[in-house]
């Protein structure tokens, strides 16, 4: 039974981690101001008809903070890629001059970051609500055990063992959130 117990709190463990994992991933994308090629992560280009990441098919670099650089190793991928940029919809304008594509980020308004602080802050409750799923799953699966036999004891410090967890990955959620907000509210 001790097995089972300790796969359920691992279980949970990784749940927990893969939340944590995709928030860090979602923060990464939003824009603060400051160029970073994190912005054009998930924008796929049309190449010779097959979708494919942007970074599969350039060189991507940010000479400085507030600009991004885009050079295709095929120059004819200078229109998909300026296309799919434009397409994505992240409030960012390519221009090319027919060997790179040039990217400037412009400065956040107060509006804009509060709007930002505000998208931070539900993907920081979402991951919360994700996390807490995540801990009833584990509590119900104990149940289950206690009912085929588990020590009440062991349950109850299980399940003391899965809220301290949860506990730990609340606090990471809320300085990550923290951090980002700083980060964006800060000119």
């Amino acid at each position: 039974m001790e097995e089972e117990v300790k796969f359920c709190i691992d279980e949970a463990t990784e749940k927990m981690d893969k939340a944590i994992s995709h928030l860090q991933d979602e923060l990464m994308r939003i824009r603060a101001g400051k160029a970073t090629t994190a912005l054009l992560d998930g924008i796929t280009v049309d190449y010779y008809s097959v979708l494919t990441p942007l970074s599969q098919v350039s060189n991507l670099n940010t000479p400085d903070a507030k600009t991004i650089i885009i050079q295709p190793w095929d120059k004819t991928m200078i229109e998909p890629i300026e296309k799919a940029i434009m397409q994505a919809n992240i409030g960012l304008n390519p221009a090319n001059n027919g060997e790179i594509i040039r990217i400037v980020v412009p400065p956040l308004t107060e509006e804009r970051r509060r709007e930002l602080v505000k998208q931070i802050k539900s993907l920081g409750e979402n991951t919360k609500v994700s996390i807490r799923n995540s801990r009833r799953d584990a509590n119900e699966e104990l149940k289950k055990l206690l009912k085929e036999g588990l020590a009440e004891d062991m349950e109850k410090d299980a399940e003391n063992k899965v809220q301290e967890i949860t506990d730990d990955y609340t606090k990471k959620i809320d300085d990550m959130v923290a951090s980002r907000e700083k980060d964006i509210m800060t000119i």
